[in-house]
């Protein structure tokens, strides 16, 4: 199996109203710490973006924030990480985040987080990366999201593959393991297309 090693969280910088959003985004910093796995995010210290990175290091993890130049008066950057990455657009963050991630992890959130969660998406139906990307649906949160992709694939604008491409877990837990489950299936899936060539 391929070695996790990074994982980037796209969440809220709010806490939103249901406070399981907060204990979960706990929970995840907390299992990332203790399996080693670097915990890559949006740099700020506010909302459940602040919390899940404060978890991770307060366990004694890795944290490397990505964050514009123009967001730091709005999103106080979180400080202690161990790397903080500057930029001076979303675009470049976003970039930066893909590139030095293994996996995807989509935490509640708003706006910027489907916009993040649909830009990786993309990526993926269009064979730019197999990363695996987690869906958190804590509490439901992402039900109409996800049925609004179902409505794309039935109203013929997607591909079921894009059903396919994501993972779906209702805690923090989950989400390990369903991140090291979709890695394994993935190198088992190219070394069965290799034994058929």
């Amino acid at each position: 199996m391929t070695k996790l090693n990074s994982v980037c969280v796209f969440c809220g910088s709010r806490n939103g109203r249901d406070p399981a959003y907060v204990s979960e985004a706990e929970i995840l910093g907390r299992d990332l710490a203790r399996a080693g796995v670097t915990l890559v995010f949006g740099g700020a210290s506010i909302g459940i973006m602040g919390t899940v990175a404060r978890a991770t290091l307060a366990g004694g993890g890795k944290v490397l924030g990505v964050i514009p130049g123009f967001l730091k008066e709005i999103e106080v950057p979180l400080d202690g990480v161990n790397e903080r990455i500057l930029t001076k657009t979303m675009h470049e963050r976003k970039k930066i985040m893909f590139d030095r991630s293994d996996a995807f992890v989509i935490m509640p959130g708003g706006t910027g987080t489907l916009d993040e969660t649909f830009e990786v998406m993309t990526w993926r139906q269009l064979h730019q990366h197999a990363k695996p990307i987690i869906i958190a649906d804590i509490n439901g949160y992402w039900q109409p999201f996800l049925a609004l992709v179902r409505h794309c694939v039935d109203s013929g604008f997607a591909g079921r593959d894009v059903l396919s491409m994501l993972t779906v877990v209702k805690s923090a837990a989950d989400i390990l393991p369903a991140i090291e489950g979709a890695l394994a299936s993935r190198v088992d899936g190219q070394a069965a297309h290799l034994e058929q060539i």
